[in-house]
């Protein structure tokens, strides 16, 4: 097995490898609750949380658990952190756990955080495992966030609306508003607004990954014929 790198493993959480942009996992959550910043947050962090806390424990077990029941035992890994994290946010953010609602139980029944634990945590050891987690999570969480930042900006003039649900008294007042006069674009809070506000950020991926190519493409000729000058 080779040495993981961890910048890989950075860059293909956040970027080349992103659960929702690329491996289009986790589209349930990611287009049920990004009516607001705040919703989208909430459930992001609940994510980096539980796939984080399994991908450690599935690497630490992973030589004492036979092929038979990994799959079985990596659910009930990835349960344990959901209902952990689904106490905590009962007991310190209770109204937003209330407006996410059914999606936080849901998250044990995310395809990221399975397929994170079996493909990757269940054959690396312990840091790396947890790096991944990590990652992944934070290029959900991005995307989650950016998803919500847009459809609560069109949809209702506001960005950040009602933070103190999840940071507390502190972030009461971070609500950021359009212009007075700004009626909101109500398409953009429903369902449909977060099938095309999605694509939309798909293809902003798929067009910045191939302005990148082209200028890898024209860069390379140079540095062959500076190497053969030399």
């Amino acid at each position: 097995m080779s040495k993981p790198n961890y910048c890989d493993i950075a860059s293909n959480g956040l970027w080349r490898n992103n659960a929702a942009l690329v491996q289009g996992l986790g589209l349930c959550p990611l287009l049920a609750v990004t009516a607001s910043v705040v919703n989208a947050l909430g459930l992001g962090l609940a994510t980096i949380a539980v796939l984080t806390g399994s991908n450690i424990v599935v690497s630490t077990i992973r030589n004492h658990v036979s092929d038979s029941v990994r799959l079985p035992v990596f659910v009930m890994v990835i349960a344990a952190f959901t209902t952990c994290t689904e106490l905590l946010m009962k007991a310190y953010t209770y109204e937003l756990y209330q407006i996410l609602g059914i999606f936080i139980p849901l998250i044990v029944t995310n395809c990221v955080i399975l397929g994170r634990a079996d493909t990757f945590a269940s054959q690396q050891r312990l840091m790396p495992a947890a790096v991944d987690g990590l990652m992944m999570g934070l290029g959900f969480t991005l995307v989650l966030v950016t998803l919500g930042a847009i459809r609560e900006l069109l949809g209702s003039g506001t960005v950040m609306n009602n933070m103190h649900l999840l940071l507390g008294d502190a972030a009461r007042h971070w609500t950021l508003h359009l212009p007075k006069g700004y009626r909101g674009f109500l398409l953009a809070i429903l369902p449909p607004g977060a099938f095309l506000a999605t694509g939309l950020l798909i293809a902003g991926k798929n067009l910045v990954d191939a302005r990148l190519g082209q200028a890898h493409i024209k860069t390379s000729p140079v540095i062959a014929s500076d190497l053969d000058s030399s």
